[in-house]
């Protein structure tokens, strides 16, 4: 059976996220070895980034936002994948590796830009308003829109900068929560 092939350049980090997500995807896939992104990653990828697009898919923790962060402020552009921590968690550990073959490729297909990239105008009036950010049930507003939008895990202003980065409204965020607040 041939696997279908994913067409950017995935970035994890390490070989066991690599074995899994190659048992079902034919896909070029770079390993950071944990935190600590080496600078030949770094500008590899840079290359990389000038004919490919390139996705980060890291572990839904505080190292795999480490990488994210280092990636980030070094190559402009990158794409971000996010499997949720509570499908990521196996035998005590969490990231990638544990996930599901589904968990991965929901992922891989609501990839978002960099939080750098800005096309929308939302504000934390907007978030506010739609009762995202300081309203006593926040957080768990904010969870459901983690959820369904495909965001990953989401403090006010990382929310704020991934919406704008998507280009969502406040019409999207509400209909997305299905309400109308």
């Amino acid at each position: 059976m041939t696997k279908p092939r994913y067409p950017a350049i995935i970035v994890v980090e390490g070989t066991s996220d690599e074995a899994l997500i190659t048992s079902f995807l034919d896909a070029d896939i770079v390993t950071t070895n944990g935190s600590e992104v080496s600078r030949e990653t770094i500008e590899y990828l840079k290359e990389a980034k000038k004919t490919r697009d390139i996705v980060v898919l890291t572990d839904p923790d505080s190292p795999g936002k480490r990488i994210r962060d280092i990636l980030n402020q070094n190559i402009p552009g990158l794409l971000h994948a996010f499997v949720l921590k509570e499908h990521a968690v196996k035998h005590h550990k969490v990231g990638v590796a544990e996930s599901s073959k589904a968990d991965i490729l929901e992922a891989l297909s609501h990839v978002i830009p960099s939080a750098d990239f800005v096309r929308g105008q939302l504000t934390m009036a907007d978030l506010y308003e739609v009762g995202v950010v300081g309203q006593p049930d926040s957080v768990n507003r904010r969870h459901q829109l983690e959820v369904k939008l495909h965001l990953g895990h989401c403090n006010a202003k990382t929310l704020l900068k991934r919406a704008n980065a998507l280009g969502l409204t406040k019409e999207r965020i509400k209909e997305a929560l299905n309400d109308e607040r």
